[in-house]
């Protein structure tokens, strides 16, 4: 290599603050997600009057359209003001949907006001947010520090979230819960809240329930019937009715009503379903002060009410701070997986000597929070105390609340066949215009009655823009959702068939969509002899006994009714090692023991000491866990064996913190190679450590010891080695994907190794494709953030000598690449996080070429699916569990694996636990957009061929009598766009998705083309009738009786031109199956093209003069009309299926179109260009040692994220036992990391481990006295 460098390829740090606000606009929620522009409005009485009159002249068609749009009704009636004086707020959130809410006044005792006194507005409730420090009571920011005496509270709300007016600030504040700006001893000085406190906060927060309002069935009604779709119809069918068109009317009147009230029905059946799952009250216990406690209803709740929760378990209906007492919850609302969590209360810092408090912070005290909606399985006591938990935030605000609204208000899908149809239905819109002029020049001329000029002329536009073409675009979907369901694939939103179609990138979750949701033991791998040589599939063949109880007891394991339930992986190692677990007592009263779990291996021994009270077996007692943390990736176990006179401390965790964490000497020499044997074949690795601790150590001091004062200098004990699975169907359907050339990303919360293992596997990077490591360092102190591109193989470098130690030199590699610069990107969230801080600007090009995302949180996962969106991918998801909720939900379709409560965010549901159901979707998706395409082409075609029918016949003062209008539109047109939707998707995905554009030159070209065709058939056939010898001209008459030749003729011809059109449009491969599979549209076909020959060749003479159809003499005229129809065809069939359908024109030369006239490219296209032609980007560091590059990594992120974590750790645990005390801490908000780390550094740094910071923290004059030490216990009184 000619360029190399010792140090790691970066690349400068650019800076990306918040979206930019716009200049003179108000906001609320600003820099959030919902950030929204608000608008303020008062009463204008000159506007509104004006308004009403404008109502009366257009005859409440203005009305009708302010309806539609609503807050333009508010700026035509209303004046613009400030917010302090608005009646009415518009607002506007970023994907430009806008809202209208009423701004209300209520007295603070919940009595409301519609028109408060002049002067009294101003006499607002202040909901004030105190800066500065708070008073040593605790109070809450968020409730007042100042309560005055005003009484009235003024607000409005939106999205089901209510928003309260700040005298302080002059703008509208959300009426947000304790979980901002609060500080944690609040929660434990809570002694509940008067009924007259509680009632005033109610006013503020409302009531504590999550709402479903189900829409009454008038209000559905009049909202289909007043739809632009439906209005136009009622005009048509009016105007119909007028003209003595009785029979089509009344059909379509009918079909309307059909269409309505199935709408309402499914409407109400979806909210009443989303309603039962979601809404739900119970009666809760709550404090009143004093240790009173009372029953009330959940709804009555709000923030800062102290709750008991039951003994035997409940579901929550808040979120809640647990601040006594443990609960063990079932999560599976939020998660997705039905684990038993522990939840443990909140600690208190105020039982520290240092009065420093910390803000409560949701994300960092997760573990501590009962969030809404989920299962309280069990609670634990000590003796007669009751579990306690202080009320976080109700309603819509909750974590259920959040999740409802999401459903309830999702992000508008801007899908562009569906923009299009409206220009193109404007475009035909347009059309009619000129027939209604062209209608109203001729029939002035023929010197014709005023009222059937407005008749003939309005009739054009009826037939010119079809009243029935949005019915006929869902008749695809409604067919297609109906074979997915066959497939076991449910749709609650239809919508989102089609749009399902244009997918070419698609995201899936790892563990339970790719791979199998539980994990097999694979083997285990124990330090012997200084190495880790010997791998075990066999526990009985371990000697190691320290291993052995490291895998019986670092578990967070528990007992619930008889069955041992928790982790699944906690599980698969506890039962490996044949042991079994014991918790004495009654399931909710297990903190009345002093060892609560105790462990050991199966015997039939029913007495534990023998004669000289000698342990028989042994048993280990599980004094105190660590539970497990994401942001520290491990876990850790206090235990105590039996007759031992000290305890010991098991962990286990990511091997790259365990190591972290142990003793350099007890490490092999080969541990990173056997780590990356194990990780690159896709296993999942923990590793195990221990530590014996002093025999000074009491059982008080354990209780109240800090875990970062114990989980260091371990003894690494070895790898516990687990297999996750790849799901049998996986490879085939990845590999189906990618040869339709539909991007595959996974984008996971496990581990990167693992990850880059299973994409390798199932074949989303494919064997010759390298894979480039994004690693993001963030900033540290004056060091700028950077990122490191590393390969993921290895490659062998030399080494050079310094001295006595041979040291691996880092080589910069600037690689040419071989293989046409084909590599992807795989970056885990940590880096995610960098990039979107640091490095804007190539965010969007790491996602062009990322295939594997690593570690990523549920938010992280939807960031990733919209900035895929903003790229100009149609995206879709699947995931197996409610922690992808958010990203099914923002992709444009999302496929949910699972039938938790959350997957009703989810477009669809498979009830296949694999991903067959991806290609499955985009398959009869593409049926569904290829159909809707070609029915829209087809109403089209119809509007046009029958609006040239009319304007022919208009041009000699005749027209379509009501029978053949009712032929073609109702027997003709009705039955056939209905059977070619029943066409099946093709069983094969095609590389090219299905176009969207219905302005490309394909269709564009054909429905000129088709309409010329239609035209010249339907003309000649008009001037050739008249020229035969029997032909007689037609004669206008007042008793509108059309029955001529030229009316034959044209009828005929464009009648058979209907059954044409359909054959044509019904196109099969590569989306859909050939017609001739379609028995139900072939049926339709020969059906109605019999009709069609029998009436033109030999009719009933009654069934003639019913249709007032004129009889042709010359057979031999009516065989040559047959001739006329066949050309039609051919030439039909020839221009659609050979030039407008073909590659050269639908493909290539729309290509050319776009970038010689438009310039227009999908954004992800135009930077995959530019990193094809940039062979040197990006600059790619190869190490020798893969896990040397996570090492770095870790070295630089665990100092921000470990510090981060011990600081509020140390925070937490010093405030129960004052064992290390950490002056001059600033009372604001953020903390001051810098100084705060620095001296936390310098204290522990000086302390020994053994001796001085146990002592410091447990030899405190406040607390109570050691309990004596008990070097043994009976397996019947459970005492250590």
């Amino acid at each position: 290599m000619d360029d190399i460098n010792t140090e790691p390829a970066k690349i400068k740090a650019g800076r990306a603050g918040p979206p930019p606000l716009k200049d003179g606009i108000l906001y609320v929620n600003a820099y959030q997600e919902d950030q929204m522009e608000i608008y303020g409005y008062a009463k204008n009485k000159g506007k509104e009057i004006f308004m009403w009159i404008l109502y009366f002249l257009t005859v409440g068609l203005l009305r009708l359209f302010f309806f539609w749009y609503p807050h333009l009704m508010i700026a035509a009636t209303h004046e613009e003001s400030s917010l302090k004086h608005a009646v009415v707020v518009v607002l506007k959130d970023q994907y430009n949907q806008w809202f209208v809410a009423k701004v209300k006044f209520k007295e603070r005792n919940g009595r409301d006001v519609q028109n408060p006194e002049n002067g009294q507005e101003n006499k607002v409730e202040v909901i004030s947010y105190k800066k500065g420090n708070l008073p040593n009571t605790g109070t809450p920011l968020k409730q007042g520090d100042v309560v005055r005496e005003q009484s009235l509270i003024r607000f409005f709300i939106t999205k089901k979230v209510k928003y309260v007016w700040n005298t302080s600030s002059q703008e509208f504040e959300k009426a947000k819960g304790l979980d901002h700006s609060t500080r944690c001893s609040y929660f434990h000085e809570a002694s509940g809240l008067s009924h007259l406190e509680q009632s005033k906060r109610r006013n503020v927060y409302g009531s504590n329930s999550i709402q479903i309002h189900v829409t009454p069935i008038i209000t559905l009604l009049f909202k289909e019937v007043l739809s632009p779709f439906y209005i136009f119809q009622l005009f048509s069918c009016s105007l119909w009715y007028a003209d003595e068109y009785y029979y089509y009317a009344s059909a379509i009147v009918l079909m309307s009503v059909i269409s309505i009230t199935v709408t309402i029905i499914q409407t109400r059946q979806m909210q009443r379903a989303l309603r039962n799952t979601i809404d739900s009250s119970s009666i809760v216990t709550v404090c009143r002060g004093s240790d009173e406690y009372i029953e009330i209803s959940s709804e009555d709740l709000v923030p800062g009410d102290v709750i008991e929760i039951p003994r035997n378990g409940c579901i929550m209906q808040c979120d809640a701070v647990l601040v006594a007492g443990n609960c063990i919850v079932n999560e599976s609302m939020l998660t997705g997986e039905s684990v038993p969590v522990t939840k443990t209360p909140l600690p208190n810092p105020k039982m520290s000597k240092s009065q420093d408090d910390i803000f409560f912070n949701i994300k960092e005290h997760s573990r501590h929070v009962l969030f809404c909606g989920t299962h309280i399985i069990q609670t634990r006591y000590y003796g007669t105390h009751k579990v306690r938990a202080v009320v976080l935030r109700t309603g819509f605000t909750t974590a259920k609340g959040e999740l409802v609204r999401s459903i309830m208000y999702p992000k508008p899908v801007d899908f562009k066949f569906n923009r299009d149809t409206y220009i193109f239905v404007g475009a035909l819109a347009a059309i009619a215009g000129i027939g209604f002029i062209y209608t109203i020049v001729l029939m002035v001329q023929a010197g014709e009655h005023p009222s059937d000029i407005v008749l003939r002329s309005l009739d054009l536009i009826t037939i010119a823009v079809p009243p029935a073409l949005p019915a006929a675009l869902t008749i695809g979907i409604v067919f297609a959702q109906y074979r997915l369901k066959k497939q076991l694939v449910y749709c609650i939103s239809p919508r989102s068939i089609n749009v399902s179609g244009s997918i070419n990138a698609f995201c899936f979750d790892k563990t339970g969509t790719l791979t199998e949701d539980g994990l097999d033991m694979h083997s285990v791998v124990p330090v012997e002899n200084d190495n880790l040589d010997k791998e075990y599939t066999d526990l009985s063949k371990v000697d190691n006994d320290s291993f052995i109880s490291a895998m019986a007891t670092c578990h967070s394991l528990t007992l619930i009714e008889g069955v041992l339930s928790g982790d699944p992986l906690d599980l698969i190692m506890f039962e490996a090692t044949g042991w079994e677990l014991i918790e004495e007592g009654e399931d909710s009263s297990k903190f009345d023991m002093i060892a609560p779990t105790i462990v050991r291996p199966k015997s039939d021994e029913s007495r534990s000491f023998d004669q000289h009270f000698k342990p028989l077996q042994k048993e280990i007692g599980i004094i105190r866990q660590f539970t497990f943390s994401s942001s520290l990736q491990r876990m850790s176990v206090i235990v105590r064996m039996l007759g031992s006179p000290h305890f010991d401390l098991f962990a286990k965790g990511a091997p790259e913190k365990i190591i972290q964490l142990s003793k350099p000497e007890t490490v092999p020499n080969d541990y990173h190679d056997k780590l990356m044997k194990y990780t690159q074949h896709g296993y999942r690795v923990l590793a195990l450590a221990w530590r014996q601790l002093p025999a000074k150590l009491k059982y008080t001091k354990i209780q109240r010891i800090q875990r970062e004062q114990v989980e260091k200098g371990l003894t690494f004990l070895g790898f516990l080695v687990t297999e996750n699975r790849v799901k049998p169907e996986t490879t085939p359907v990845i590999t189906q994907l990618r040869q339709a050339n539909i991007r595959t990303v996974m984008v996971t919360g496990d581990n990167m190794l693992t990850a880059l293992s299973v994409a390798r596997e199932i074949g989303m990077v494919p064997p010759k494709e390298r894979i480039v490591l994004v690693q993001g360092y963030p900033e540290s102190g004056k060091a700028d953030a950077y990122l490191e591109f590393v390969y993921a193989e290895e490659y062998k470098q030399d080494t050079t000598k310094t001295g006595s130690a041979s040291i691996e030199e880092v080589t910069v590699d600037i690689l040419p690449r071989d293989d046409g610069n084909t590599f992807h990107f795989a970056i885990d969230g940590r880096s995610w996080s960098v990039v979107r801080t640091h490095f804007d600007d190539l965010l969007q090009k790491l996602c062009v070429r990322g295939t594997v995302f690593a570690r990523f949180s549920p938010e992280q996962k939807g960031q990733l699916i919209e900035t895929l969106q903003e790229l100009g991918y149609f995206v879709g998801m699947c995931g197996d569990g409610a922690n992808d909720c958010g990203a099914l939900k923002t992709a444009h379709a999302g496929i949910s694996l699972s039938e938790a409560e959350a997957s009703v965010a989810s477009p669809f549901t498979s009830k296949k636990p694999n991903i067959e159901c991806v290609p499955t979707l985009i398959r009869e998706g593409r049926a569904a957009l290829t159909t809707s395409s070609g029915i829209f082409k087809y109403m089209a075609m119809y509007s046009l061929t029958q609006f040239l029918t009319v304007c022919i016949l208009y041009w000699i003062s005749n027209n379509l009598t009501d029978f053949e209008f009712l032929y073609i539109d109702l027997f003709v047109l009705t039955t056939l766009s209905i059977s070619f939707g029943a066409t099946g998707a093709y069983g094969k995905l095609h590389p090219e998705p299905p176009l969207i554009n219905l302005f490309s030159i394909g269709p564009i070209l054909t429905l000129i083309l088709q309409t010329g065709i239609q035209a010249a058939a339907q003309v000649f056939v008009y001037l050739n009738v008249q020229k035969q010898p029997w032909f007689t001209p037609f004669v206008d008459n007042e008793e509108d009786a059309y029955e001529s030749y030229e009316n034959a003729s044209v009828f005929l011809i464009s009648s058979y031109q209907y059954i044409i059109l359909a054959i044509v449009f019904s196109k099969g491969r590569p989306y859909r199956n050939t017609m001739f599979s379609n028995y139900f549209f072939l049926a339709n076909i020969v059906f109605c093209l019999a009709c069609t020959v029998w009436l033109h060749i030999k009719p009933l003479e009654f069934f003639r003069e019913f249709m007032e159809l004129a009889d042709i003499p010359s057979m031999e005229y009516k065989l040559i009309y047959l001739g006329i129809v066949a050309i039609n065809f051919i030439l039909s069939f020839l221009v659609e299926s050979y030039f407008c359908d073909s590659y050269l024109i639908s493909r290539k030369l729309q290509e050319k179109i776009k970038e010689n006239f438009f310039n227009s490219q999908f954004k992800y296209k135009a930077l995959e260009e530019e990193i094809s032609q940039s062979p040197h980007w990006p600059p790619v560091s190869s190490t020798s040692d893969l896990v040397e590059v996570f090492q770095r990594m870790d070295s630089a992120v665990s100092a921000d994220i470990d510090r981060t974590s011990l600081m509020s750790s140390l925070a937490d645990s010093a405030s129960e036992t004052g064992s290390l005390r950490i002056k001059n801490m600033e009372s604001t908000a953020t903390l001051d990391t810098q100084a705060s780390m620095a001296t936390l550094d310098t204290q522990i740094s000086t302390v020994d481990d053994k001796a001085q910071l146990i002592e410091d923290g447990v030899d405190n004059p406040g607390f109570e006295e050691d309990q004596p030490d008990i070097g043994s216990y009976s397996t019947t009184t459970t005492n250590l």
